[in-house]
């Protein structure tokens, strides 16, 4: 069975201010993470999922109607565990070298993370991916992850409202920027490469 214990936070939960706030940390990590385990624990109980990784619970249940439930919880809990170790305040900007094959620079990265982003409509995630060497920025909605479509996550930024919404309300865009300018942590994204 899973824990929230398993994902902690690399960082206190006032660490990542002003930016995002603490108190948009304790909904967004005590209580949506904990639900999404919660839920996925009392889905897989006394199933073939039971004693698999939350990697394999993701790849093997995210084509069935069937398992639909169990995809969503499981890719819930893996994208927010991904996207609290893509931050950092006071990250260096040190834009890895291996991303130049596909980006020009961090300025070329950020104006098309950017626009895909903003172009995000409801709920969903934006990722920088790793996909038969190449390197690229993509969408998925709702619960979807890459690890679904055999691409390899290096990056994320979650953009379902209770994210943001406490620190930034109706100003997507704002939280946005703040993530790109202030909050990626690279050295993340280089150990992910």
């Amino acid at each position: 069975m899973f824990e929230l214990s398993q994902y902690p936070l690399p960082y206190k939960k006032n660490a990542l201010e002003p930016y995002i706030s603490e108190n948009t940390l304790n909904f967004h990590y005590d209580k949506h993470v904990e639900t999404y385990i919660s839920n996925l624990n009392k889905l897989i109980k006394g199933t073939a999922f039971e004693n698999e990784s939350l990697k394999k619970i993701i790849i093997k249940s995210s084509h069935s109607k069937e398992t639909r439930s169990i995809f969503n919880n499981a890719a819930q809990v893996f994208n927010h565990n991904f996207f609290f170790n893509c931050l950092k305040v006071g990250a260096n900007t040190n834009f890895p070298r291996k991303l130049l094959a596909n980006f020009t620079g961090i300025e070329d990265f950020s104006n098309q993370f950017k626009v895909i982003a903003n172009s995000v409509f409801g709920s969903g995630y934006v990722w920088l991916v790793a996909e038969a060497r190449e390197y690229k920025i993509i969408k998925t909605s709702n619960a979807d992850t890459p690890m679904a479509h055999n691409q390899t996550p290096l990056l994320c930024i979650d953009l379902w409202e209770h994210s943001y919404y406490l620190d930034y309300q109706n100003k997507r865009a704002e939280f946005i920027d703040n993530f790109i300018n202030h909050l990626i942590n690279w050295e993340f994204v280089e150990s992910c490469l």
